[in-house]
């Protein structure tokens, strides 16, 4: 979905709702006016607590160490050894972080995770090589990848593809691109009917009534465009589970500290130490990839915190100061007035 994106950047973004209550990311409050989250144990911001010493102390002895040594280090600890010299080093800091915060949190009682599950997604839609400002990108496919947030697998996916409505026709550039046919597309269920089935598929998964989750993308696009787009073209409400969710692109660069061009699916893959599973612009593929990011992620010690929402049409940064809080639990996607 990667290049759909970026060929996608002149297009002109699909204008905001006029003041549909519907539209914003929260139902009372804008994500700029959340309440700050209760401080855990340590208290956060409360560095005089002698845990952070001992993380500073060992950060200093990290800082130290060339890539071999490093590699050396996470290998004594079972940690993962690949990845360039900043990942080893943010690797091995959080996880001396984490032992040292999570012993303190167990001894207050505070060992809660922040969701059960992680549902990546990457819609793959039509477009052309060179679309034209107007252009309307409608879903052709719609992947969903879950993660267990314990086990730190992948342990279910879903796939359709979806029948375009707008553009019936693929471009020869999008059937080479995605791989997607247009004997696919016409074989398949308009986007209404496929989402009826995603929620249906979420739901037997007992997530937002008995299990916490959220969601994952790679970028803005996929929710803030794509199915905006979509659930305006399809004439269908935009589904208050897919409001909130975590841009893994931001997540990264503020884990590693590195900067903005190194945030492509391919760029993140390979400085993690690992390759591209599968074919390209294929969204299961892609969303698949993505999961194996966000995994290593985890276990090198990131929260992988929600970081973006909807309001009034367009993504917004959510700050990390709000409430964590899980997607509602799916309902059977309802349409527009």
């Amino acid at each position: 979905m990667e290049s759909q994106k970026k060929t996608s950047q002149s297009a002109n973004k699909t204008p905001a709702s006029e003041n549909d209550e519907e539209e914003d990311c929260c139902a009372n409050t804008s994500c700029e006016k959340n309440e700050k989250q209760k401080p855990s144990s340590p208290k956060q911001g409360d560095f005089s607590d002698p845990v952070y010493k001992e993380i500073a102390v060992a950060n200093g002895a990290i800082n130290r160490m060339n890539r071999d040594e490093l590699r050396v280090k996470c290998a004594e600890l079972k940690l993962d050894t690949r990845g360039v010299k900043d990942v080893l080093r943010k690797r091995l800091k959080s996880y001396y972080k984490k032992q040292k915060l999570m012993h303190s949190a167990a001894a207050n009682g505070n060992t809660d995770t922040y969701f059960d599950y992680i549902c990546v997604v990457d819609f793959e839609a039509t477009c052309e090589e060179n679309n034209p400002p107007d252009y309307l990108h409608e879903i052709i496919e719609f992947p969903m990848v879950l993660i267990d947030i314990h086990t730190l697998e992948i342990v279910d996916s879903f796939q359709e593809y979806v029948k375009p409505v707008v553009n019936p026709q693929l471009s020869e550039f999008c059937v080479k691109l995605t791989g997607i046919t247009q004997k696919m597309v016409d074989e398949a269920e308009t986007f209404h009917q496929v989402l009826k089935r995603a929620v249906s598929w979420l739901q037997e998964k007992e997530l937002g009534t008995k299990y916490k989750y959220t969601f994952l993308t790679d970028g803005s696009w996929d929710m803030g465009k794509f199915l905006h787009t979509q659930c305006k073209l399809s004439s269908i409400r935009y589904p208050q589970f897919a409001r909130k969710w975590i841009n893994i692109r931001k997540s990264y660069r503020n884990f590693y500290k590195v900067p903005r061009t190194q945030t492509k699916l391919i760029c993140m893959l390979e400085n993690l130490g690992m390759q591209y599973d599968g074919r390209p612009h294929c969204g299961l593929d892609d969303s698949r990839n993505i999961a194996r990011i966000a995994i290593h992620m985890l276990k090198d010690g990131s929260q992988l915190r929600v970081n973006e929402c909807l309001h009034s049409g367009e993504p917004r940064s959510v700050p990390i100061s709000a409430p964590i809080e899980g997607a509602p639990a799916p309902q059977t996607p309802k349409k527009r007035d």
